[in-house]
């Protein structure tokens, strides 16, 4: 993020306007579960109409309320979501999460990779390139059978196939580790 970026936000954005609804999950015997944006607390009747995949948008978009990125307005987009929706109205998206299975991830640390070398080219801080929401990438790999009716078939496929795949999941491991935002 730029400087000047950075400097109008941090003009701009102020204590989230829903703190009120802020609410404690308390545990059975004592202590609390954790925190969350209580939707029902809001008092608005039109929540209850909503899908149950508005209302994640919905509950996000609370969360994440700065008066910059996120604003009351998005907020009362969502909530009018039946009078919103056939206008294709802009909503703020920004999952807690990503989840990519390896035929979308793999290409993902492909692009931050070479946006990293590109960095290093211009003589930048290549660490400064990271995913913005944690992600989990999900590897899940078909081997294929080479070997059969021996009695070391399965380490015979297994050698084979890392020999075939050694790149790639050297690529991944390094990804692994590198990144930030990652488990």
């Amino acid at each position: 993020m730029s400087s000047l970026v950075e400097e109008r936000r941090s003009l701009v954005a102020s204590e989230n306007p829903f703190k009120g609804i802020f609410t404690t999950l308390p545990r059975p015997g004592g202590g609390e579960f954790g925190k969350f944006y209580s939707l029902p607390a809001l008092n608005d009747p039109r929540i209850d109409k909503l899908p149950y995949s508005i209302r994640i948008l919905l509950e996000s978009a609370i969360r994440n309320c700065d008066n910059f990125q996120v604003t009351p307005n998005d907020v009362e987009k969502i909530i009018d979501w039946e009078n919103t929706s056939p206008k294709q109205v802009e909503i703020p998206f920004k999952p807690a999460r990503v989840l990519l299975q390896d035929f979308t991830g793999v290409p993902a640390v492909v692009d931050l990779a070479c946006m990293r070398d590109a960095m290093n080219k211009l003589g930048g801080d290549s660490k400064k390139i990271n995913p913005l929401v944690h992600v989990d990438l999900v590897i899940d790999h078909s081997v294929q059978v080479d070997v059969a009716r021996s009695a070391n078939a399965i380490q015979a496929n297994m050698n084979l196939e890392f020999q075939c795949n050694y790149e790639r999941f050297a690529f991944l491991k390094w990804g692994s580790h590198d990144f930030d935002n990652h488990d």
